[in-house]
């Protein structure tokens, strides 16, 4: 198994970024990867469209609104891993009221890759969407 983890202080309160990203369904709000998000089953399970069209299907096992976190498993996706599961975290920083850090992090079974190219892959994924956050909030 393989993992990943990204972080990037953004120019929010922590609540203001949960406000917007933890919303299992907001993707769309604030990561231009995935411009269309379709709720299922009550909102446990999301349908993602990145720009190629492709699908994305994920499914919420984890939800702490008092915590601001939510972890998340991949069910059907045109990544070459098994076993993805992954968590959005926001945190305050301390002394800074109109900051906060987000982590994103996934840990994830390379399936016709090697380690290092699945790794690579979801940090730039990780990356380039807390890049998108820290735009969409400055």
């Amino acid at each position: 198994m393989a993992s990943t983890s990204v972080s990037r202080t953004v120019p929010a309160s922590p609540q203001q970024v949960w406000d917007l990203i933890g919303g299992f369904a907001s993707l769309p709000d604030w990561l231009p990867y995935i411009p269309e998000s379709t709720a299922l089953d009550g909102g446990r399970t999301r349908r993602l469209t990145n720009p190629e069209g492709e699908t994305i299907v994920e499914r919420l096992v984890a939800f702490s609104d008092a915590e601001r976190h939510y972890s998340y498993a991949i069910l059907e996706a045109p990544f070459p891993v098994t076993g993805y599961l992954s968590t959005l975290r926001v945190h305050a920083i301390p002394g800074q009221e109109n900051a906060a850090e987000v982590q994103w992090s996934g840990s994830f079974t390379p399936d016709g890759v090697t380690d290092e190219q699945a790794v690579d892959l979801f940090t730039g994924i990780y990356r380039d969407g807390l890049d998108a956050l820290h735009k969409t909030l400055a």
